[in-house]
């Protein structure tokens, strides 16, 4: 027997009509490169999204599943091509400013893509790489002159009326977005989210971290990375107000942005927060920020220590986030309200530092050498994941069948235990463990203990040869200005959380650890230093 109900598409075009028909007075708030700001309300912005999708059938001759890059700063712009695209019957291909010209080439050609939408702010790394790829159609993005050979993003808007638009009801399970791993380990892969996964993200996520129409979201985390973590199409579903940076991440003028705009819900990575925490303990009294209600770090795993000091040194709460860029992106979630019901200050931010359980419609398993591990918070296991909005495979990348299990579940690479609530702790990722005389050591927990220390700013630990035990760990720190700390001191901070052989015999004191396009730490430049 059949249920007798709708069939109703889970698409981007329902999302965008909520919006505009429900919140059409509601802010989208830019950060342009003058430092200026640019407002405009959804009213205005479903609009443009339509005149653009009109003008890349009507103008530009686009077809159903064609590709459209953007090359951009997080801006309303953006987010009209975020949401246009994938409205008109296309899919938005997001391409990261701060890749090499090469990957940028491999990425948007191995993606098929026929249009390039970019800022013209970043048009000296747009040039190394548009005439590579062949792009049939390049559009410039924002004021000044129009590179030559391309169109301007306003002109081709003004093409079209609005008013003769005709809504579409899109196939749920047609492609909506693209977006490529880092490709740390190989060439990046490309993971294809439908209209069917990004509707059911978006409604999770707001229902995870209780996002309402009051909210006032900035999301710091780029449009680029991980499909934004969602938060385009979840705060126009719920109707929040939007607030983008623009190219201006430096601390100042995101913590001006957080007071001006009485922001509520941010989200970023951990190197993020960190610049922002610096801000705030040199200068405490300088921000108001009394209507922040959870600021959201992912990416990598936040030290404890972070976490704790904004909460007592500034009242502000984390909310600590893990996912991938396969699972669109969000897995889990910890530090929400009533996760830490009746659990003391110290206690709570032990829970918060966890990964989290898994949020609805995301299931887990670890499976470890002699198969599934038990829920108890001591056996170590690979993460393993299955849901609605987790991909099945890798876009034209017949050889990485190894991603996924014999029944369907998606291999995260994380190495986690999970405790019997569901509360998952990830302890490193499978090629970043440290196995030391047969026995497996978790460099995160050790760079997260470390970047408690008073004077370490950073901290970075890899696996370097040892004859005698196989491996052993290397810690990498970074120290604040005018502080230092030896080995001795080091190791003696460790010692109290750790069984004596986890710790390091070396540490190596350096400038600055290498990073990642979106903000990691690229431990593969430091074994190739250090090994």
């Amino acid at each position: 027997m059949d249920g007798l109900m709708m069939d109703y598409q889970l698409n981007v075009p329902a999302i965008l009509r909520r919006g505009e028909q429900l919140f059409g007075d509601r802010e989208i708030v830019s950060r342009l490169p003058d430092r200026s700001w640019h407002r405009t309300t959804y009213a205005d912005f479903g609009r443009r999204t339509k005149q653009l999708a009109l003008a890349l059938r009507n103008e530009l001759g686009l077809v159903d599943g064609d590709r459209v890059c953007t090359f951009a700063w997080n801006h309303h712009e953006h987010l009209e091509t975020y949401i246009g695209a994938p409205v008109g019957g296309f899919v938005t291909h997001t391409l990261n400013i701060r890749l090499h010209p090469d990957d940028l080439t491999y990425i948007a050609t191995h993606g098929g893509a026929r249009v390039l939408i970019a800022d013209k702010v970043l048009w000296p790394l747009v040039e190394p790489f548009r005439d590579r790829v062949g792009f049939e159609h390049v559009i410039a993005i924002g004021a000044g002159p129009t590179p030559d050979g391309t169109i301007d993003y306003e002109e081709l808007l003004a093409t079209q009326n609005a008013a003769d638009w005709r809504d579409r009801d899109i196939d749920e399970r047609a492609a909506a977005a693209m977006c490529y791993t880092s490709g740390t380990t190989g060439r990046p892969k490309g993971v294809v989210y439908s209209h069917r996964a990004i509707a059911i993200h978006a409604l999770t996520l707001t229902s995870s971290i209780a996002m309402a129409c009051d909210d006032v979201c900035l999301p710091v985390v780029p449009m680029f990375h991980a499909n934004a973590w969602c938060f385009p199409f979840s705060s126009i579903l719920a109707g929040v107000k939007h607030v983008y940076p623009g190219q201006h991440l430096d601390a100042p003028s995101l913590l001006d942005a957080f007071e001006s705009e009485k922001v509520t819900i941010s989200a970023g990575v951990p190197t993020i927060w960190m610049g922002i925490l610096q801000a705030l303990d040199a200068e405490p009294d300088r921000w108001d920020l009394s209507a922040m209600r959870t600021m959201m770090i992912g990416g990598a795993a936040p030290p404890r220590a972070m976490i704790e000091a904004f909460g007592e040194r500034h009242g502000l709460h984390i909310t600590h986030g893990w996912g991938m860029t396969e699972m669109c992106p969000l897995g889990t979630v910890s530090g929400v309200r009533g996760q830490e019901a009746g659990l003391a200050p110290q206690e709570a931010y032990d829970r918060r530092a966890l990964q989290g359980p898994p949020i609805p419609f995301v299931e887990i398993r670890g499976r470890g050498e002699d198969g599934f591990i038990d829920w108890n918070g001591v056996a170590l296991g690979e993460l393993e994941v299955r849901g609605p909005s987790i991909a099945s495979a890798y876009h034209d990348s017949p050889d990485t069948d190894d991603g996924w299990t014999d029944d369907g579940w998606f291999r995260t690479g994380d190495i986690v235990t999970i405790h019997s609530d569901g509360y998952v702790q990830i302890q490193d990722r499978s090629k970043d463990l440290v196995k030391s005389g047969g026995e497996w050591i978790s460099t995160v927990a050790l760079e997260n203990t470390l970047m408690g220390h008073p004077a370490v700013l950073e901290a970075a630990v890899i696996a370097v040869p040892d004859e005698k035990w196989t491996e052993r760990p290397l810690a990498v720190v970074v120290f604040r200005e005018g502080r230092s700390a030896d080995a001795e001191e080091l190791r003696a901070f460790l010692a109290p959380h750790f069984a004596k052989w986890w710790l390091p015999e070396r540490f190596e004191v350096i400038d600055e650890i290498p990073k990642t396009a979106v903000g990691k730490f690229r431990k593969t430049a430091l074994r190739e230093r250090f090994s």
